[in-house]
């Protein structure tokens, strides 16, 4: 039953050599690698409001542009920036490997543990905004925001595991959608506002008390707020590292492709970001609790017809399905950093449809606690969302400037001075995150980094324990052995149990036992009487157990006989049954599951089961 909902769900599996098949157009790139930035367009400009709004009332959308556009010139210098790095490491420029390649350890787990926490918060954001757009249409879904955002989480994590190429085909035609009539928006309503067909809006007090009080009199935007209404709106580059980490999936050649996506997502990206900017100001729309500056302003532009519900629809596809970015990085990130040793190496496996089904599943698992644990509130998942990735920005930046003063390319220097410029102005920007909203959320990731960190360090060292105990040098002999086999005789003699006899012989240990966990002494007569009927050649040792355990006495019996013969290895011979629907299995209990379980951990010891197939 489970592989065939598997196979319903995800597809038939992939074979190793199609891997290759699975490289992405320009075209279908964009969709996987670009919908995070593309789609923060649909909630960032509401952001900056959020903050500026409590402050300075309906006045707040006069700031709107030069934030903006102060958003947008960041945007320019970490593109051109992250353009070198995708040149200069071909196989796969993100923040960890250019940090580990030119500033070491520590600030590549730093830069590892920032994108990590960065895209579980692209996962929760992009999935709480969506939801926010369907209940901005749809009020009756007003209350079930995690109900939502836990199906449309679960939905795109099936997309995911099914392939990168075939959920990247998936994803694209909503992508395309969204950049249609996000353009048609913004380019009609200016139009509109300009040749006086529409005209501003009328203010909605009721809403804007929700955010400002009765207040008579507002305190205004300070530079504070306006630092704070910022490092809001600067949530836009998200998704811009997500190119740079996934190179290997663009088809050849890679570097160029990945290079012109990027200048197309980031050129999409400003243009729609201004765009919506500068129609919030012609209309000046009311911030609501209820509704989006988007649906309000694309309510008066369209009215209640069709194309406000494609353009409601398309916001709730791109902001839903923005959360692949994240889906398409975070488990090669966590991959790589599996392989390097400080992250489980299940992390770098790769599942029937190649894809690092475990990093998805992680990351669907952290986000779908971010979105229970916040109540699915994009307002209260943003203070948590840029320190993450400014952070990753800076280490990536300033890797690419140690990377060009140690290699000195030809025109080093001027690559020098763009990284240069891009990790100061991230790095400023950094610091403005977590200066302006630590009290506001922005101190989670601040502790949550380094914690992972640490984690980070932990698995490493465990796993380099571990290599040197399994360590063994060429020319070591094989150690000689003493073995024991104890085959376990459950409450009666059946054909698994003449078949683990036989098996138990056949290793021609030195010493062979069987042992008999009896409960009860007429349960223990019953089985010596049994024993004798047969007739083995074996003998038979029964251990009394008077509170009706199992485990515990097997456990003392094998300590015995080390300690009667000094054994170098025991071999515990277990027969089973196996019945022939899984349902039949509910019907028996599971002690010699449970028996096996506990002897694993047992130094010396083998645990063999021996199935009695029941047909």
């Amino acid at each position: 039953m489970y592989s065939v909902v598997k196979r319903i769900l995800i597809g038939s599996p992939l074979a190793s050599e199609k891997l290759g098949e699975q490289r992405l157009s320009k075209r279908v790139a964009l969709a996987v690698f670009g919908t995070d930035a593309v789609a923060s367009t649909a909630f960032a400009t509401q952001e900056i409001l959020v903050v500026l709004v409590p402050a300075a009332g309906m006045m707040a959308l006069d700031y709107l542009v030069p934030i903006s556009l102060v958003v947008i010139g960041l945007l320019a210098i970490v593109t051109v920036s992250y353009r070198q790095t995708l040149y200069a490491y071909p196989s796969g420029g993100g923040s960890y490997i250019v940090s580990r390649e030119n500033l070491g350890t520590g600030a590549s787990l730093t830069a590892a543990a920032s994108l990590m926490v960065d895209y579980t918060l692209t996962v929760a954001v992009s999935i709480a905004a969506g939801v926010a757009a369907i209940t901005s249409a749809v009020s009756a879904l007003r209350g079930y925001q995690v109900e939502l955002s836990l199906l449309l989480l679960a939905l795109i994590v099936i997309a995911n595991l099914r392939g990168v190429r075939e959920s990247g085909r998936l994803f694209a035609p909503p992508t395309y959608t969204y950049i249609v009539m996000m353009t048609l928006l913004v380019g009609w309503g200016l139009f509109e506002y300009a040749t006086g067909n529409l005209h501003q809006l009328p203010v909605n007090h009721h809403a804007l008390t929700h955010f400002t009080g009765n207040a008579a009199v507002l305190a205004g935007a300070t530079s504070f707020l306006l630092l704070r209404a910022f490092s809001s709106g600067a949530v836009a580059l998200s998704g811009v590292e997500a190119i740079s980490n996934g190179i290997q999936a663009f088809r050849p050649p890679e570097s160029r492709n990945a290079a012109i996506t990027l200048t197309w997502v980031a050129t999409i990206l400003g243009a729609l970001f201004l765009g919506i900017a500068v129609l919030a100001v012609r209309l000046r729309p009311t911030l609501s609790p209820d509704q989006t500056i988007l649906s309000t302003m694309g309510h008066a532009v369209f009215g209640n017809g069709p194309l406000y519900l494609l353009l409601q629809v398309s916001t709730v596809a791109i902001l839903t399905l923005s959360a692949n970015t994240a889906f398409a990085d975070f488990p090669r990130l966590s991959g790589i950093v599996a392989t390097d040793g400080f992250l489980p190496r299940q992390l770098a496996n790769r599942g029937d449809r190649l894809v690092l089904s475990n990093g998805v599943l992680v990351l669907a698992l952290g986000a779908g606690a971010l979105l229970v644990a916040f109540n699915g509130d994009v307002s209260a998942l943003i203070p948590l969302f840029a320190v993450g990735l400014f952070m990753s920005f800076t280490l990536s930046q300033a890797g690419m400037v140690v990377h060009h003063w140690r290699l000195r390319t030809p025109r080093w220097q001027g690559r020098l001075a763009v990284n240069a410029v891009g990790a100061t102005a991230t790095a400023l920007v950094t610091i403005v995150v977590v200066v302006s909203k630590f009290s506001e959320g922005a101190w989670i990731p601040t502790l949550v980094i380094p914690a992972l960190v640490l984690l980070f360090l932990s698995i490493k060292r465990h796993y380099d324990r571990v290599d040197r105990a399994l360590a063994v040098e060429p020319g070591t002999p094989l150690p000689r052995i003493v073995h024991t086999v104890v085959v376990l005789v459950p409450s009666r003699v059946h054909t698994g149990v003449l078949e683990a006899i036989a098996y138990a012989k056949s290793l021609q240990p030195h010493y062979l036992h069987a042992v008999h966990v009896s409960f009860d002494d007429a349960q223990a007569d019953q089985m010596a009487d049994a024993w004798r009927v047969y007739g083995f050649d074996v003998p038979l040792d029964i251990v009394a157990s008077p509170y009706r355990e199992l485990t515990k006495p097997v456990l003392r019996y094998v300590e015995e006989l080390d300690a009667r013969w000094g054994h170098d290895v025991v071999t515990v011979v277990v027969p089973e049954f196996v019945v022939h629907h899984w349902w039949d299995q509910l019907l028996h209990n599971q002690s010699a599951l449970l028996l096996k379980g506990r002897l694993l951990f047992r130094k010396g010891t083998v645990v063999t089961s021996i199935p009695a197939h029941i047909d």
